[in-house]
């Protein structure tokens, strides 16, 4: 039998998104409402079907239940529109991803289960995967329900008290150069932080606080995203596709002022308030126009472990380097969880929003997506030459 707290943890986090998409509306539990997203069912079914997987397919050599919904929430084996074309009703959804989850419980709860003699189940270390993978798809949802919020925002909202914009005060924590212990220990770890690499760092700054909704409007207000010579040629690319002005999560009232659309809807955007959802395009433009660049993610997370950054776990941070394996990289549980990042497309990111759980907020998580993405919780710290 393992661990009861670690049990409650895992039923915590089952329990979590659960909440998240059983009283949601028709479409959107079937229907996804950005390109880069499934229908919030379909993550349930997913999460739920990536436990089974490893828990009886894997572990227990069982695979009866995993087999037959496997072109249903394996991404492997079907592509997203056949996916949302076979998703199950709420209800027997609900009951089939309640009653697997049970099943798993009692056997990770009964010491004679085959379940426990399993290498992936050694110190516990499959149990922290699961964990962390229901809280991934916890703020995946809370990405889900955002974009339901800006697509149902009706523009009736009214800003009482406009932000205004002002540049970073210049506020910086310098860090000495040096030889620095990156990456996380097991079990707790995820496979793509580990092992543990030594990180030689040359001097810089690093800004003490995020970039705030205040310091990006003077951004927009001097015309950044209308200056070419601030985007790389790939930046300059998208903005021509996609025509952003202003955060993804931005809209403007009827007086022209900002607000901002949560996961709830419509609210008054504040002056210090961390900026989220800009694009790693963005972003990197953001900085050529303060006369810094973006923090490699070494740089960030020593920066973390000294405890020289505030405001940390608002809004995941984009760093400048693509996302990458660490040397002596070792797959787990398998090569489908952090590999396919590894493909030169995707950009680290550190830190986390309001919207992720503790099991995820540590120095040496990697969060990683492609440098268009703009729905995510994702903002900004700068680093200076010294």
């Amino acid at each position: 039998m393992k661990s009861p707290g670690l049990l409650a943890e895992l039923r915590m986090a089952q329990e979590l998104v659960t909440a998240l998409v059983e009283e949601l509306d028709e479409t959107t539990w079937r229907e996804p409402l950005h390109p880069d997203l499934e229908p919030a069912g379909w993550y349930l079914g997913h999460c739920v079907w990536t436990e089974c997987h490893w828990l009886q397919e894997v572990a227990m050599a069982d695979g009866r239940f995993t087999a037959p919904v496997a072109t249903l929430y394996a991404p492997a084996h079907t592509t997203g529109t056949a996916r949302d074309g076979q998703l199950p009703q709420r209800e027997a959804l609900l009951q089939w991803a309640g009653g697997m989850q049970s099943l798993n419980q009692e056997a990770l709860e009964d010491s004679t289960s085959t379940v426990h003699r399993h290498p992936l189940m050694a110190d516990d270390y499959l149990l922290y995967f699961l964990i962390q993978y229901y809280s991934r798809h916890f703020e995946i949802l809370m990405t889900v329900l955002t974009q339901r919020a800006l697509q149902q925002d009706d523009g009736s909202f009214t800003v009482s008290q406009p932000i205004t914009a002002a540049r970073e005060d210049g506020d910086t924590h310098v860090v000495s150069p040096g030889h620095y212990r990156v990456g996380g220990r097991p079990p707790v770890a995820c496979d793509n932080e580990l092992p543990q690499q030594q990180a030689t760092l040359g001097p810089y700054r690093i800004a003490s606080r995020p970039v705030s909704n205040s310091n990006y409007l003077a951004f927009m207000e001097d015309g950044g995203y209308d200056t070419p010579s601030l985007w790389s040629e790939h930046g300059r690319t998208w903005l021509r596709q996609y025509g952003a002005q202003a955060p993804d999560h931005w809209r403007k009232d009827a007086g022209g002022n900002w607000y901002g659309i949560g996961n709830r809807g419509a609210y008054e955007l504040m002056d210090a308030d961390v900026l989220q959802g800009v694009s790693w395009y963005e972003s990197q433009a953001y900085a050529r126009w303060a006369g810094a660049r973006l923090p490699h993610e070494h740089q960030w997370e020593v920066a973390r472990r000294l405890q020289q950054l505030e405001q940390t776990g608002r809004a995941w941070e984009w760093c400048d380097n693509r996302f990458y394996p660490y040397e002596g990289f070792q797959p787990f549980p398998d090569d489908g969880f952090s590999t396919p990042g590894f493909d030169g497309s995707h950009y680290t990111l550190r830190g986390g929003s309001l919207h992720t759980r503790p099991s995820l907020r540590r120095a040496s998580f990697r969060n990683y997506h492609t440098p268009d993405a703009r729905h995510i919780f994702a903002g900004i710290r700068l680093v200076f030459e010294t």
